[in-house]
């Protein structure tokens, strides 16, 4: 069985091979929102079986959040050599010096485990190994005796590794291997291998186990059902963006919106519990979606304090790269905390949320006409 590259990575990352950050998405809404939290250029890569992914455009890059939503959308559903994309891997986009490649497999001839590693990785290794297959090493370890460190360093070695580099190197080549011994695989590969300024780390990841043994690897096998719990978040055709903790009183703020002459942008639930960081985080996600001109967050304080929903607010409006319009309606637990943050801060707010519909639209309308 091969494994998708996200379960690929766990397996590497337990083992001790350094891998970038990266969260699955299986909507374009959900890879907004990692990007948003994540709050640093991604690399956006499809999920598949089948290799050359890259060259079918199932690889991307993303700078925000609002680019990470189009990208997403393009690459989901995408037909790549026969399977089609369901889900993504959103990694934080890797500063790189340089590519290598590692693979360890079974050479049926031999009959036995071969590493194999190059200076060159990246897309074009199986041109490589075409036209000069001297670049790769090949090593033929014995898999009746324990691999040992000082094998893999002189691997290293013999690939051509700068000498800063051959311990390090050496250390990644014989945790492969163990990963590919200790999981009965037909093949651990990592290609590329990437050097950063950071040092070397797993840029992409290949497991591919024997079927028979997948009954002493249950751990892999529920990996495969991971998902990641992102907003309920969907988007609309208008341009009033809604955020509301809890999806009754969302659907209530989109009614009053709609109710008023105005047309809601998104449907964002952050849920019963939001924190400041949460509202910080949804208003990025709404306010990196091109077509909002004026959000209005909905906000009934329970288990949500205004007083956290009011210090987020100042944060994501100090951050914001966009002119951003809010109404406000924050009433609840500890609401006269948190009106007093928003007072001091200068942003408007109403405890009825008629009163802030209304004056949602109204700003909308004043926008649109200004223009």
């Amino acid at each position: 069985m091969r494994f998708f590259e996200s379960v690929a990575k766990k397996v590497f990352k337990n083992e001790g091979i350094p891998i970038l950050e990266g969260h699955v998405a299986y909507s374009p809404e959900e890879a907004m929102s990692i990007c948003s939290e994540m709050n640093v250029p991604v690399v956006i890569k499809a999920q598949v079986l089948t290799g050359g992914r890259g060259k079918a455009g199932g690889v991307k890059f993303a700078d925000d959040p609002g680019e990470s939503l189009n990208v997403a959308d393009k690459i989901l559903g995408m037909d790549i050599k026969g399977e089609t994309v369901k889900h993504l891997l959103i990694e934080e986009k890797a500063d790189i010096i340089n590519e290598f490649f590692i693979s360890v497999s079974i050479d049926r001839g031999a009959r036995k485990p071969v590493i194999m590693a190059s200076m060159e990785g990246g897309v074009e290794i199986e041109n490589l190994a075409k036209t000069n297959p001297d670049k790769i090493i090949k090593y033929y370890p014995n898999p009746l005796i324990e691999f040992l460190p000082y094998e893999a360093r002189e691997i290293a070695r013999k690939m051509g590794a700068p000498s800063d580099l051959i311990a390090p190197m050496g250390d990644i080549i014989w945790k492969l291997y163990n990963v590919f011994d200790k999981y009965d695989a037909d093949t651990a590969e990592i290609n590329p291998l990437v050097l950063t300024p950071k040092g070397l780390i797993a840029a992409d990841a290949k497991l591919v186990v024997e079927n028979d043994s997948l009954f002493r690897h249950q751990d892999l096998v529920e990996m495969l059902h991971y998902k990641q719990k992102a907003f309920d978040f969907v988007q609309l055709d208008g341009d009033i963006a809604v955020i509301g903790n809890g999806a009754g009183l969302t659907l209530t703020a989109m009614d009053m919106i709609k109710l008023n002459g105005g047309a809601p942008a998104t449907f964002l639930d952050i849920g019963g519990g939001a924190s400041e960081q949460v509202i910080n985080r949804a208003l990025d996600i709404v306010l990196s979606y091109d077509p909002v001109r004026v959000v209005f967050l909905n906000v009934l304080g329970g288990i949500t304090k205004a007083d956290d929903v009011a210090r987020g607010v100042v944060k994501a409006l100090e951050q914001s790269k966009r002119e951003v319009h809010i109404v406000i309606r924050l009433t609840g637990t500890n609401e006269e905390e948190g009106q007093r943050i928003l007072e001091e801060a200068g942003i408007p707010y109403e405890v009825s949320m008629e009163k802030a519909a209304r004056k949602a639209v109204d700003l909308c309308n004043q926008l649109k006409a200004s223009k």
